[in-house]
């Protein structure tokens, strides 16, 4: 395991799949590779947030592609839930098969899900503790199948019989456990390789040091470049509004309508206190040095809409070297 102190900031990509088809995504991890990112992370939804966002393909597929167009850049789930839509089993399988396939390059990002993407096979959708309880569950069973060896387990939540991966990647996987909390950020801390950060909260991040996590910690920034900021913000509001939906709701609405009716009381204003809009680069450099003094160590830039190859430009050559420094002399 890569400890906190052992490296620079990496600074990753969001392959946007609530945004884009699954050939589209190809295209924009090998540009954000030959751009010199340092990871890349894809979305696991069933759902976007809104139908405005218009895609969600399987997040399996696309990473398969994705490893074998290629070569370098680090890649991860952000995030998969392997609690509900999909049984541990299955997750497991997948993690080790896009292993396989990238040679050693993937990263496994968990969490507890939205109802959104994991209500749609009927389960019920537990509170969070519940949650939490059977994500620790679930780690236990991916991480014993990783063996190779046989499982057979008979838990509170889930029951696995005669399982045997025969492709186990001969790679290690970390798992980066998500959390918008402290106690979850202690629970990444025993059961994780590294916390994924929903928030620069030096509050969270801290729980997870002082409860003896060592592994990197994962920040996603949204920001939508453009020419303008005004036709920034209206692309930012228009696509992306669920960026200014609070706390609970995120988790616990069940359809992109309901996103659609909350976002309705989302204004421009709001929004872009949230995500930095337009072509000045002080501001996504405020808000992500945020992230990397809170202590974040991989930080990972998702741009709203369309255009990304104007946003990789400005990303690499206006903001990034300005923020390749912080993180190294902020801990």
């Amino acid at each position: 395991m890569t400890t906190h102190t052992e490296h620079r900031p990496r600074f990753g990509y969001t392959l946007s799949s609530e945004e884009f088809p699954a050939s589209e995504l190809l295209r924009q991890a090998v540009l954000a590779e030959d751009a010199g990112f340092d990871f890349l992370t894809i979305s696991d939804h069933f759902h976007p947030w809104t139908s405005a966002q218009g895609e969600s393909p399987h997040v399996w597929t696309s990473l398969g592609a994705v490893a074998a167009g290629t070569s370098s850049v680090q890649m991860g789930t952000g995030v998969t839930c392997p609690i509900s839509r999909q049984h541990p089993v299955i997750v497991a399988q997948a993690a080790a098969t896009a292993s396989e396939l990238s040679g050693g390059r993937f990263f496994l990002g968990v969490g507890t899900g939205e109802a959104l993407n994991e209500h749609v096979t009927g389960a019920v959708w537990p509170p969070i503790d519940v949650r939490q309880e059977m994500l620790i569950e679930a780690l236990g069973i991916i991480r014993e199948l990783w063996t190779g060896e046989t499982v057979d387990h008979h838990g509170v939540h889930f029951t696995v019989e005669n399982a045997k991966l025969f492709s186990a990647s001969p790679h290690p996987i970390e798992i980066i456990w998500a959390a918008s909390g402290e106690r979850s950020a202690r629970l990444a801390a025993q059961h994780a390789d590294g916390l994924w950060c929903t928030q620069p909260s030096t509050d969270t991040i801290r729980a997870y040091r002082d409860a003896g996590g060592t592994g990197p910690v994962y920040g996603q920034l949204t920001v939508c470049h453009g020419a303008d900021e005004e036709s920034a913000r209206e692309t930012a509001l228009s696509i992306w509004p669920n960026a200014g939906i609070p706390g609970q709701l995120s988790q616990d609405l069940p359809t992109w309508t309901h996103f659609e009716q909350a976002a309705q009381l989302v204004r421009a204003d709001d929004l872009a206190e949230r995500v930095p809009c337009g072509p000045d680069p002080e501001r996504a450099i405020a808000a992500a040095r945020e992230y990397l003094e809170a202590g974040v160590t991989h930080l990972h830039v998702h741009q709203i809409g369309p255009d990304q190859a104007p946003f990789v430009a400005w990303w690499t050559t206006e903001v990034q070297p300005q923020l390749v420094a912080v993180g190294s002399t902020s801990r």
